[in-house]
């Protein structure tokens, strides 16, 4: 299992890989001169070495390894605006760069640079006299295999697994994205795709080609990192945006659910609601250690104060949930909405972030709870007012910490003070991380992995797809480097009628193999929003759950181990099967089952049914249900797995496994 990030001596041999470019590309070439040539970068360490050619026809790149085809850029490879990077006019090299140009279908030339390393190059290309803007490299698939990365997907919207195996169409794929999402891409044969851009990106994936487009930018660069496994290529990312430093959630809150009150009210909440569904909870026993109110305990959105109708003893309430030995958080954002008292005083003291057309107005933008202004990371003085809004609310009723659920920035709104939109993702994080976020986390992302947040999974609905798309998209997060990962709260929201018994519990057992389990609907009794009617659920409901909790209760030592991995080296603590087995391509496109750390495989039933199919990896595989011991390298046909049957592996001889099973067996 690789170990490395970048900066290890791999990428020290710069020399070697120049030597290995003599030949055809060693001095300037005619296009005609091209057409049989390749540079090729030798195996050196555990750097399995590449061979990468130039396209003279129309400007365009291919990888291969060990002849091997393993990425290809499709024929209009290189485009800005209209333009199509054309024929090649010469090919020279500066340093240990190869330097390429090219004519364009806008008369133009086009200057494509190929940096070689051990384990990687650098690709980036611009054009002569062309101002900033559209700037777009197209991917034909066929080459790859199959295509992982990039994050969630927007909300509503369906996450394929692999995602070359279904239509990915993210316009807005931005720092400033309410999405968790990475400009990063890697594949099945170990190819690695980094667009290094701190400005909006347009991501398609769709009819056999991936189109990875920078917005309002000169130049397009980018590092293609190729590797003999998929780990390796994780290793490599991480290693140039960093690990965690820390986990930001503490052990209580790896141990048991964070409740959040969102899915069991939505906004029809009040102080009385909140304490009487604590209560349930703690008396089916599956209470956790913090208690969130959501949406809507606010006089106006932004005024950061209670509303005196429904929560008319805010510091009795806090006292309340205090009293049942949990912790109580608030649901918060940076949106200031028009209506709000704390809106104008924002606006006239310059704490909100300015319109592009016209500076001296604040920016105007529409969220999911009306019209409103954000406020400006750049500021300090704004920064320092909204956290003392926050320390107002801790020193007056106690409150213990907060979700922030927001942006940080609009990229319809200007930055301040030279920033970019990834910047104000730096503001924003270094701001929250001035609290306790309950292990509800934030969403920060493209390159924010340091800091360590909890990540949990945008909003999915409340039925079977809901639960396997919450999986899916945290399992891409984690395979960002963001290790410490939860779904979208147990039995999923999106302001639907409640799920059903079977959803729910199958969900939160699912969640009970994660690192982090993050909850609202009660399994006793909660709402149907879109009838008002009380949904009652079944009294075993609340009993399964129960032993979901407690499955996850046991796992507390072992998760203890692997989070301090994962700030030691970045090891993502949910992954996919073939990070730890890169041979076996069964798992290329398998989204049921996953690894929990080296010696858990999780494989829990995700749809209607009392049965399933396990693929298990190889080696020997103790079985906590049947406590048997089962050969690996084969698939358990119709294993059975009735509603209280949550399927996993202990992996034998696993660093970790010794103590799972006994802990797994109590």
């Amino acid at each position: 299992m690789h170990r490395r990030l970048s900066g290890t001596p791999r990428r020290l041999l710069c020399g070697a890989v120049a030597l290995a470019l003599t030949g055809a590309l060693a001095a300037p070439a005619a296009a005609d001169r091209l057409t049989a040539g390749t540079f090729s970068v030798p195996r050196s360490g555990d750097a399995p070495g590449y061979q990468v050619r130039v396209d003279p026809a129309h400007l365009g790149v291919s990888v291969s390894r060990g002849g091997e085809p393993l990425l290809r850029t499709a024929p209009d490879a290189f485009t800005f605006g209209t333009a199509v990077a054309t024929r090649v006019r010469s090919v020279s090299k500066q340093g240990a760069t190869v330097v390429v140009e090219a004519g364009s279908t806008a008369g133009k030339t086009v200057t494509l640079r190929l940096t070689p390393h051990a384990d990687r190059f650098d690709l980036s290309w611009s054009v002569a006299g062309e101002p900033a803007g559209d700037r777009a490299t197209h991917f034909d698939l066929a080459a790859s295999g199959h295509w992982y990365g990039g994050g969630e997907t927007s909300e509503g919207t369906p996450q394929p697994y692999p995602l070359s195996a279904g239509v990915v169409n993210e316009p807005e794929f931005s720092p400033a994205s309410y999405m968790m999402q990475e400009p990063y891409f890697y594949t099945s044969k170990s190819i690695g795709v980094y667009v290094r851009t701190a400005q909006p990106m347009k991501v398609a994936l769709a009819n056999g080609r991936a189109d990875l487009t920078v917005t309002g930018s000169a130049e397009y660069a980018s590092t293609v990192f190729v590797e003999s496994s998929r780990r390796a290529v994780y290793d490599d990312y991480v290693g140039e945006v960093g690990k965690p430093e820390k986990s930001d959630a503490t052990d209580a809150e790896y141990a048991s659910p964070l409740w959040n009150s969102w899915a069991q009210y939505y906004r029809n909440i009040d102080q009385d609601k909140v304490v009487a569904w604590a209560r349930d909870l703690k008396a089916a026993n599956v209470a956790g250690h913090t208690v969130q109110l959501d949406d809507k305990w606010e006089s106006n959105y932004g005024n950061l104060t209670f509303d005196a109708k429904t929560f008319p003893d805010p510091k009795k309430l806090v006292d309340d949930i205090h009293g049942m030995g949990q912790k109580f958080g608030l649901w918060t954002t940076f949106w200031i909405n028009l209506d709000s008292a704390n809106y104008g005083y924002a606006r006239d003291h310059g704490y909100l972030l300015h319109a592009k057309a016209n500076p001296a107005e604040p920016c105007t933008v529409t969220w999911w709870n009306g019209t409103a202004g954000i406020i400006d990371l750049g500021n300090p003085q704004a920064r320092d007012w909204y956290t003392g809004n926050l320390r107002t609310l801790m020193a007056d009723y106690g409150v213990d910490g907060f979700k922030f659920d927001t942006r940080f920035f609009d990229d319809s709104c200007a930055t301040s003070n030279g920033l970019t939109p990834q910047d104000y993702q730096k503001l924003g994080a270094d701001m929250t991380d001035r609290f306790d976020q309950q292990g509800a986390g934030i969403r920060t992302h493209w390159g924010n992995q340091r800091y360590g947040f909890v990540i949990r999974a945008v909003d999915a609905d409340t039925t079977w797809d809901g639960l396997r798309t919450s999986l899916r998209r945290a399992s891409a997060i984690s395979a960002d480097g963001y290790p410490f990962v939860e779904t979208d709260m147990i039995g999923g929201s999106e302001s639907m009628p409640p799920p059903s018994e079977e959803v729910l519990v199958r969900w939160a057992q699912a969640a009970s193999l994660m690192p982090l389990m993050y909850a609202s609907t009660s399994p006793v009794t909660t709402v149907d929003t879109t009838t008002g009617k009380p949904v009652t659920y079944p009294a075993d409901t609340a009993r399964l759950y129960a032993d979901a909790v407690r499955t996850h209760a046991k796992l507390a030592g072992y998760l203890q181990t692997q989070v301090k991995q994962a700030v030691a080296d970045g090891t993502p603590i949910m992954r996919p099967v073939f990070f730890d087995f890169p041979a076996d391509h069964r798992f290329d496109t398998i989204d049921d089952e996953w690894l929990l750390g080296p010696a858990l495989l999780a494989a829990p039933m995700i749809t209607a049914g009392t049965s399933r199919d396990v693929v298990l990896p190889a080696g020997l595989w103790f079985d906590p249900n049947t406590h048997r011991v089962e050969l690996g390298g084969r698939t358990l046909r119709g294993y059975p797995a009735p509603l209280g049957t949550t399927p996993m592996f202990v992996r034998l001889g696993a660093p970790g496994s010794a103590g799972l099973i006994t802990a797994l067996s109590r």
